[in-house]
């Protein structure tokens, strides 16, 4: 006989690969047509799961595409701060600035080829809706938090240009490495991924360090 927490782990299970298809079916009607064409009815027909099932797992749109925008952003659905992630932890470790601008790049671009396109559906919507331009300034607040730590981390290497600040240097990062950037060079140029790093590997280290360019 199935006991009790038998069947609550299988409920638990259950609910967490619904809300994964409800996940990837609001990121693919995101993208494809935009949040503001994107009803709870067409994530739900998509997912194949009833609307209150929807309902129930998020409860409003603006949860929906949160959620999927930070699964995005870290590739799994671990509550694991992007500072934490192994990535970041190799960058900050390193002594070596260079690679620690390599393994910068390296993180940001990974999280851009999952995240660009749904940041961008963010971005355009911020404009029209106040809940999702509060998302879109934390978004750019995290972001900048995460890049001062990584110049700070230059700065304790003795690798930052003469003349420029953390805080400085910080901003120049958050702008080189925007979802912006990526879209617009990768998406509307058509870039290849490998020349978008390629370029802001050579753009970070000429702006921010003293290391030897590559």
């Amino acid at each position: 006989m199935t006991t009790p927490r038998l069947r609550t782990d299988g409920r638990a299970a259950r609910n967490f690969l619904t809300r994964g298809r409800i996940l990837t079916a609001a990121t693919d009607l995101f993208v494809a047509s935009g949040y503001a064409a994107t009803s709870i009815t067409s994530i739900a027909r998509r997912a194949r799961v009833g609307v209150q099932t929807v309902y129930y797992a998020f409860g409003t749109k603006r949860a929906i595409l949160t959620s999927a925008l930070d699964r995005a952003i870290a590739g799994d659905d671990e509550p694991i701060p992007t500072l934490d992630r192994p990535w970041a932890r190799e960058a900050l470790a390193t002594p070596d600035p260079g690679r620690q601008v390599h393994l910068q790049v390296d993180g940001a671009g990974e999280i851009y080829l999952r995240a660009a396109p749904l940041l961008e559906v963010v971005r355009s919507a911020a404009a029209a809706d106040k809940e999702l331009a509060a998302v879109w300034a934390t978004n750019i607040s995290q972001r900048h938090t995460v890049q001062r730590v990584f110049a700070q981390a230059l700065a304790d290497k003795s690798a930052l240009r003469p003349g420029l600040g953390v805080d400085e240097a910080a901003d120049v990062a958050l702008t080189l490495l925007s979802p912006e950037n990526y879209q617009l060079l990768v998406t509307n140029r058509g870039w290849e991924h490998a020349r978008w790093r390629a370029w802001a590997v050579d753009a970070l280290l000429r702006q921010l360090t003293t290391a030897p360019q590559s």
